[in-house]
């Protein structure tokens, strides 16, 4: 039988090792690592649809009063935070002109990397900031690629402006509801 502080030292052996406390035995510890970055890999998947997304997402959240996980100065500053809502907008509406780039172009590929980095950091638990913006960019890069294909199978079939419309509605939703799982009220 072991004593208190025999089981407070394999406590700490555990802790020093990355193995977790007690109740994540039956999770393990690298599952439970994958999934402390869950909401930056969802987050990363809403960017490679929508590159502005995810920041204007991540700013309505601050602004209604709740916190990231991860640090996030950069929103914070009023320049960015409203250009970043009025960037999210704006794609919304240039995504159904008929002269709108394909969203793989090299400056359409660099703003969702930018985009899923800033938000899969700030989604990723404290202190994995850089792993949540790693996973956030690589889910969001190749499913850009996907993501036009799907969208190019929509438009042939009902046109640019209406699955604009419902890719819009899904990717806003998602967006939403990942910022609004990964984030809590801020303490008064």
């Amino acid at each position: 039988m072991r004593s208190r502080a025999g089981c407070a030292g394999m406590m700490q052996v555990r802790h020093l090792l990355g193995l977790g406390c007690a109740r994540n035995l039956l999770i393990g510890p690298i599952p439970m690592r994958i999934l402390s970055l869950l909401s930056s890999v969802l987050i990363g998947t809403v960017a490679s649809a929508r590159s502005m997304t995810p920041m204007a997402a991540l700013v309505a959240a601050r602004l209604a009063g709740r916190r990231t996980p991860g640090e996030l100065i950069l929103l914070d500053h009023p320049v960015i935070k409203y250009g970043a809502l009025a960037m999210g907008a704006g794609e919304l509406l240039g995504d159904k002109m008929k002269t709108a780039p394909d969203r793989t172009v090299a400056l359409g590929l660099l703003a969702r990397a930018m985009s899923a980095g800033i938000a899969g950091a700030a989604l990723a638990p404290r202190g994995r900031e850089q792993a949540g913006a790693a996973v956030a960019v690589a889910t969001a890069l190749p499913l850009a690629y996907a993501t036009l294909a799907g969208r190019k199978r929509a438009m042939a079939c009902i046109g640019q402006t209406r699955s604009g419309l419902i890719e819009d509605a899904l990717v806003v939703a998602a967006g939403i509801a990942v910022v609004a799982m990964a984030t809590r009220p801020r303490r008064v």
